[in-house]
């Protein structure tokens, strides 16, 4: 029988390529949700920038605006401050991609801090993207255009996908191109709809 509503989550370490499979996965006609831009979202709220402001300070604004960055080099230097933040932020956020989600027959969640907050419970499956730590760091720097040594401060906080066991879960291993990432993509989607169809 069909199955409804399914929620499936996108996941990996920072720099992994877990935005480029969601993108992909959004190519191929599915709905795709971001928890990087619900928080974006979120950022435009006042209420919630006063909330930041009166935990973090106002040295977090610029020209009474967020300044993202700022904020990140406050909290990825101080754990106590990052679990504050994530106290204040993720279940805001994982609330409003669950309503989301409920409206789909089938959606996917790209969550970067699925496994560290037990959220994979909320999903019927995750997608796993896994690449080595090199090539992390390198997409990470080229991207952020943060240094080295502030990437791997922020790998260190997050769940060690170096020893994750994900036998119960979809898994894609980013280490070639573009293309090929692209293929596994769509094999893992093929899987996905062939078990629901059943």
């Amino acid at each position: 029988m069909k199955q409804n509503n399914i929620k499936i989550a996108v996941t990996g370490g920072i720099g992994s390529g877990k935005s480029t499979v969601a993108n992909i996965i959004k190519e191929q006609g599915y709905a795709v949700f971001s928890c990087d831009e619900i928080y974006n979202e979120l950022l435009r709220d006042e209420a919630f920038i006063k909330k930041l402001t009166q935990k973090f300070g106002t040295e977090i604004l610029t020209d009474e605006r967020l300044n993202k960055p700022k904020l990140a080099q406050i909290v990825f230097n101080d754990e106590k401050k990052l679990e504050e933040l994530n106290g204040i932020t993720h279940n805001l956020i994982m609330q409003k991609a669950m309503e989301l989600a409920e409206k789909e027959e089938m959606s996917f969640c790209e969550v970067p801090l699925l496994f560290e907050n037990g959220y994979e419970k909320l999903f019927d499956n995750v997608i796993v993207v896994l690449r080595n730590e090199a090539e992390r760091i390198k997409s990470i720097v080229s991207r952020s255009k943060i240094c080295e040594q502030d990437v791997l401060k922020r790998i260190k906080v997050q769940f060690d996908y170096k020893y994750g066991d994900f036998a119960k879960y979809y898994v894609i291993h980013n280490n070639g191109n573009l293309t090929d990432l692209r293929t596994n993509t769509c094999e893992i989607l093929n899987r996905i709809n062939s078990l629901r169809l059943l």
